[in-house]
């Protein structure tokens, strides 16, 4: 590959799905059935929906087949419907089916993401991050962080630990901070205003939100003294982002100095589609 993508995470899809399947013949007949932070479901509503990003994947991208269309309603009631009614069908299926069906379908996943050329149109667009159009890389990237959050979800719940390395946090983060310019986009502020978030422990890092007068951007370095610096602990930042918590929840684990009208808007960003 001549050139590298921004967020390079393809590789890590097939290391996701073997700790998945590890993790899930792991569990107690307990365990399936704790409930966890993602809302209503349970462990075995969590993996049914992992599965289903598979099939999804397979066959509306690989084999260009949707079988119903969003309709007239918004994009985000249709995939909540989607999610809903596979999780209800799924209720029937035992977790050793379910360990099976992923056996059977999560190399075909990975192996289709990797033929793809980064920097091609994306099937689909990253809506989170303000994309009407995105390119591979992106999209994978954003596949990326729903098989991390949803199997963290699965380790939180039973406390297996696995996942909060930096090999796997870090590019999971990285992409959940590409929404901060969509985010802001409403926010005034001065041309050359800078603000920074860190995401504080050995697996995470510093991001840099900047304005310019075409509006915000990330960029890579501190070129200013920031107006407003949000610190976010790594183990409450992917809870925060996915809306499994509200900041108001997390106080005691977010700093934040300079101004604050300009610090508060990264609290409500949202990296999924909710």
């Amino acid at each position: 590959m001549l050139n590298k993508p921004p967020i390079d995470v393809v590789h890590l899809l097939p290391v996701m799905d073997k700790m998945l399947i590890g993790l899930l013949k792991s569990l107690s007949p307990e365990d399936w059935e704790r409930q966890s932070v993602a809302g209503l479901w349970k462990v075995k509503d969590i993996a049914a929906h992992l599965l289903d990003g598979n099939i999804r994947s397979l066959s509306m991208l690989r084999d260009g087949y949707f079988g119903e269309a969003p309709g007239n309603g918004s994009l985000l009631d249709f995939l909540n419907r989607l999610n809903a009614d596979w999780v209800k069908a799924m209720k029937r299926v035992s977790p050793q089916v379910l360990i099976w069906l992923h056996e059977a379908t999560g190399k075909s996943y990975c192996d289709y993401y990797a033929s793809l050329d980064p920097f091609g149109k994306a099937g689909f667009s990253v809506a989170w991050a303000g994309e009407e159009e995105s390119k591979n890389w992106m999209h994978i990237a954003r596949e990326y962080t729903e098989k991390w959050l949803h199997q963290q979800q699965i380790r939180d719940t039973v406390n297996k630990p696995g996942l909060m390395a930096k090999e796997f946090y870090y590019p999971f983060m990285n992409t959940f901070m590409q929404a901060l310019p969509y985010t802001y986009r409403e926010i005034h502020a001065d041309a050359g205003t800078l603000i920074k978030i860190v995401i504080s422990g050995d697996a995470g890092g510093n991001w840099y939100l900047g304005k310019t007068r075409q509006g915000w951007a990330l960029q890579e370095n501190e070129t200013t003294a920031p107006a407003a610096i949000v610190s976010i602990a790594a183990a409450i930042a992917w809870k925060l982002f996915s809306k499994s918590i509200r900041a108001s929840d997390a106080k005691d684990e977010i700093i934040i100095t300079g101004e604050e009208r300009l610090a508060l808007p990264a609290l409500d960003m949202v990296s999924v589609m909710a």
